[in-house]
């Protein structure tokens, strides 16, 4: 046989494997979600037990590790871009959850306020929501302006770091996003001892893998009570496995660390909305933002509303389709938050 015959069946080989692959997760996905899901919309309470099952499952995708805490949770003076803030650590074994908690001026626990978890994405850090970047427009400090509390957690933030760090995840069963999970909610624990938040208001606002955080997490913690997803929302299977000039898919890129096993057996993106619902969830995507095409994520956005229509309550999902590219809105975002979270 000769090497351009060798290398002709090899060729054959492996485009049998990804029509095979593709076919299974692109076309095979609707017969294979309407098999796995069973939703009940006859309240918010029935739809949460019918995604009981699908919760589970969902879990077992991001295998978040079971973390201890193993020391008390410190806390330094820190400022960033004009806000005095506090670094807060919480050792974990091995590891530490660590991120900003800021507090409006003149919080007391007299007055409790409500926070936000403001979680960064790729090429950023805790700093830069609170700093008026293309992306971010300090949306952190604007909300402190308006009344609400801020912890915004320190995540792996590059490309190489995170394709690193997962392959040695996977091998032990978990994940990046889960183990930021467990370190997120073991951070939360801690800060919401202090009396000056209102426990019972939390809200999330991620910005691109930020945006994937909210959405991934939101469906594994009910003290979440409400949501913006930024720069991230989209047809799930054409952003991770189809190629178009339209936008840029991930099967075209070095993003390795995305793909984590088992995310489209039956979690698109609209079907993850509905592990999230009845909370209230706001989506946010820029016509101008090549993560998608935009027409697509409208389509993806109409099918995750029918959960909310289905009970009666599609006042509380909110799609901020703007003529910008990728970034946060600030001013729907924090109206957003004002009317979920308000007293």
């Amino acid at each position: 046989m000769t090497k351009k015959e060798d290398d002709a069946r090899i060729d054959s080989y492996e485009q049998q494997l990804k029509d095979y692959l593709v076919d299974y997760l692109v076309d095979g996905y609707e017969e294979r979600s309407s098999r796995l899901w069973n939703r009940d919309y006859s309240s918010g309470y029935a739809l949460e037990r019918s995604v009981e099952p699908n919760r589970s499952r969902w879990k077992e995708v991001l295998h978040p590790p079971i973390l201890e805490k193993t020391g008390a949770m410190t806390k330094i003076s820190y400022e960033v871009n004009g806000v005095h803030a506090e670094w807060v650590t919480l050792p974990l074994g091995d590891i530490v959850a660590e991120g900003i908690l800021a507090f409006p001026k003149g919080t007391s626990k007299d007055d409790p306020v409500p926070l936000i978890i403001a979680q960064h994405g790729i090429g950023s850090g805790p700093e830069t929501p609170f700093e008026n970047g293309k992306s971010y427009h300090a949306y952190a400090k604007e909300l402190l302006e308006a009344g609400f509390a801020v912890l915004a957690p320190l995540n792996l933030r590059s490309i190489e770091r995170r394709n690193n760090i997962e392959r040695y995840a996977r091998l032990a069963k978990t994940s990046i996003p889960g183990i930021e999970f467990s370190r997120m909610q073991h951070l939360l624990d801690m800060v919401l001892e202090d009396e000056r938040i209102d426990r019972h208001r939390i809200g999330m606002w991620g910005v691109s893998l930020g945006g994937m955080a909210t959405m991934f997490w939101m469906p594994l913690e009910p003290r979440i009570k409400a949501g913006i997803v930024s720069a991230w929302f989209n047809e799930r299977r054409n952003k991770m496995v189809v190629p178009d000039e339209r936008y840029s898919s991930f099967i075209m890129t070095k993003e390795d660390y995305v793909y984590v096993p088992g995310w489209l057996e039956e979690f698109s993106d609209d079907d993850v909305v509905s592990m999230i619902a009845p909370r209230p969830l706001q989506i946010q995507h820029g016509k101008k933002d090549r993560i998608a095409h935009w027409p697509q994520v409208m389509e993806e956005y109409e099918r995750a509303k029918v959960h909310y229509k289905k009970l009666g309550i599609e006042n509380q999902i909110d799609m901020i389709m703007h003529e910008g590219g990728h970034e946060a809105i600030v001013e729907p975002g924090i109206a957003f938050f004002k009317k979920w979270l308000g007293r």
